[in-house]
This record gives structure tokens, sequence and C-alpha cells, in this order.
């Protein structure tokens, strides 16, 4: 018999979330569930740190509040070659934190909710067998009835399932930085489509280090799926920094890679399934975390239904996720990849610089809020004045 019914791979957001709405569901099962995780908790995770109100709202629906310091963000600028375009919605539309402090909050709230975490277990391999799966870890097998792979980018869960076509990669660089003349709103999200020589975008965000008010500045860009991509990220960020008057010399790069949800990848098998960045995430902005979160909602959820009636074929969990706010969210994202930055890119740029009603819907989506049919509707025309430019 199965040391245990879920073994979740993974301690970031997918893997907690997935934990906390999986006990939501079914508190009686929590001890049927193990989480492991190579590292030791707190661990430097490279991330921006923002997370849309959508995915906190998810989380206080189940008692979880993100208490972590934290900056407060309630609106967005975005820059072009041609406009610069700044909007406030008037309340908090989210926050960035540092991922070292949120991922070692979150995990000890699974803790506290009678989830048995193991750190410092690295995965191994993963495969499946009549009775559910084995994972092979540092520490020797672990059986379960179905291995969750929360294990991020570089899924060691994920290869056990057949690799799908269609994925869009992205590197990423960033640095913490004082803020400089240049610099908006403290209060806001900035983004920059200023060079279309990349596919991909330049961000500066409030963020705090250990009680300081700083901005971390870097840059996406996507290096597979795409035509052709750009010079090295460090590279234009270390140009990026020298324009707002920072010498790069003086700051710690930190480096990371995404991967965007492919068109034809299985999202599970008979006894193994995926969540958050294992899975694939957002391959047009490569936001991660508040997407990581729903993902869990939606697996934590799923995985209680499937130990209740004991079918851990996973056959229907891709349609679950399809049909779900998330997987919605990621084929719309996914379908408007190569029309944000391919030949389409100057149009997007001057929509996304100029139209007020797309910002303040995007902000009321990233809030988890009712997007009103209004500013859809003169989101559309401002699309249609940009066109005739």
């Amino acid at each position: 018999m199965p040391e245990r019914d879920i073994l979740i791979v993974g301690g970031g957001p997918a893997g907690v979330s997935t934990a906390l709405f999986f006990v939501a569901a079914a508190p009686e099962l929590a001890e049927r569930l193990l989480l492991i995780d190579k590292a030791r908790f707190p661990r430097e995770k490279i991330c921006a740190g923002a997370i849309g109100a959508r995915a906190e709202r998810a989380l206080a629906g189940i008692g979880v509040a993100i208490t972590v310091p934290s900056v407060e963000v309630s609106g967005l600028s975005v820059a072009t070659p041609s406009a610069r375009l700044a909007v406030d919605g008037g309340e908090i539309i989210g926050r960035v934190v540092r991922r070292r402090e949120l991922d070692h909050a979150l995990l000890d709230e699974v803790r506290r909710r009678g989830v048995e975490v193991r750190e410092g277990v690295r995965t191994l391999g993963v495969e499946a067998t009549p009775g559910g799966a084995v994972c092979h870890t540092s520490e020797g097998p672990r059986t379960a009835r179905a291995v969750v792979g929360a294990d991020g980018v570089g899924s060691v869960v994920r290869r056990s399932l057949p690799q799908g076509e269609g994925i869009f990669h992205a590197q990423a660089v960033e640095v913490d930085t004082p803020r400089v003349a240049s610099d908006g709103d403290e209060r806001h999200l900035h983004f920059e489509l200023a060079d279309p020589h990349y596919p991909g975008y330049a961000w500066d965000f409030p963020t705090l280090v250990d009680g300081e008010r700083l901005v971390c500045r870097g840059i996406y860009q996507l290096t597979r799926g795409v035509s052709s991509t750009g010079p090295d990220v460090a590279t234009l960020l270390a140009a990026r920094l020298r324009r707002q008057g920072l010498d790069p010399a003086r700051y710690r790069v930190r480096r990371f890679a995404e991967r965007g949800l492919p068109r034809h990848q299985p999202l599970a098998g008979p006894g193994v399934l995926l969540v958050g960045e294992a899975a694939g995430i957002d391959p047009a902005l490569g936001e991660g975390i508040a997407q990581a979160i729903l993902y869990g909602e939606v697996a934590g959820r799923y995985l209680a239904e499937a130990v209740t009636r004991s079918d851990f074929t996973f056959a229907d969990y891709p349609e679950r996720v399809r049909r779900s706010r998330v997987g919605l969210d990621l084929r719309i994202r996914r379908a408007a990849t190569p029309w944000i930055y391919g030949a389409q890119r100057p149009l997007v740029e001057r929509w996304v610089s100029r139209s007020q009603a797309l910002a303040r819907a995007g902000m009321a989506y990233f809030a988890g809020r009712r997007v009103p049919r209004g500013e859809l509707l003169r989101a559309a025309l401002d699309l249609g004045a940009a066109l005739v430019e």
C-alpha cells in the first residue's frame, strides 16, 4: 500500500497552495499528504515578487493571509518609444513581496494545518506504478497514490510525462537599487516596452529589502517560441541601468528562467499531476506567483475529490484546468504572446501606452475585481484608434 495518498514535490507557491486548498476541502486527509522540497527554508528565490490581489482573495477564502513585509501597489505605468501612461486605481491592486519571506510563511501555514513537510529532500525521478507512483528521492523511494509536480521550470516530475510542443521559454535578470529621479509613483508597477529589438520588456517594481524601500529593476525576454531574440538579458539590463544613471557594477545581478504554458503538453497522467511553472505559466509577461496560487486552488480541490472517489487517472484534470479562471487566463496570454512581441508590436505599444481604459481593466483583473464592461468597450475603441494611426 502506498505510504501517502498525495506527495507534493515543491514548496513554492504552487505546491503550498495545492496543499492548503486540499486540506481546506478535506481536512481529515491532512495526514495522508506529504510535501517535500530540495531546499531548506527560508531560502533565496529570485523573483520580482508582484502578487495580484486576486491570489490573496483566493487564499483568504480558506483563511490564509499574506502577512509578510511587502509594498502595496495601487496602479501601473507603461512606457513605449512614443508615449508614457500612468494610471492609479485608487485602491490596492496587489503587493510586492520577497519570495524568501513569502514561501517560508506559506510553508509554515501548511505545517500548522497538519501536513508533514520535509525539507532538504531532492527528487531524482518519478515513475508510475500499478498502485500509484514512486518518487525516488535523496532519502530513498517514496510511494504515493499520486505525485504532484510543483517543482518549477526544471521540473523532475514533468519528465515522467510526454513532452509538449509550442513551448515558450524566457530568461530574466533583476537587481535591487535605490530610486532614481526618473522613477514614477512608488505605488505603481512600471513596465517599459521601449526597445523593439528584443521580445520582452523591462520593469521597475517597488520592493522592501530588510526594511529598506528599494526598486527591483529587471529585463524579461523570450528565448524560445518566438522568431528572433535580442542580446543577452544581462547586457540589456546593464545598458538600461546606465541610462537611469546607475552603475551596474554596484549591484548583484540575479538571473532566472521561466517557462510558458505549452499548447500540447499533458498536464497529468496516471498518478502524476502538474501545477505552477512545472505545468507552465504566462509567457507574455512572466507573471507567476498569482497563477501558481490559482493553479493550487484548482489542483487542491481536484485532488480532494480524486482521493474521495479513489480515481487517480487524472483524465479530466486538463479539462478542469482549462475551464478554470487561471486556465482561461493562461490560454489567452499564450495566444496573445506572438501578437505582442511579433510584427504587431508597434500597434500593441500604441494601444497599451495610450488606453487608460485598458489599464483600468487590467488592474481590475489583477486585483480580482469584476472588470466593468464599459472599460472593455472603451479599450476596444482605443484599439481601433491605434489601428488607424
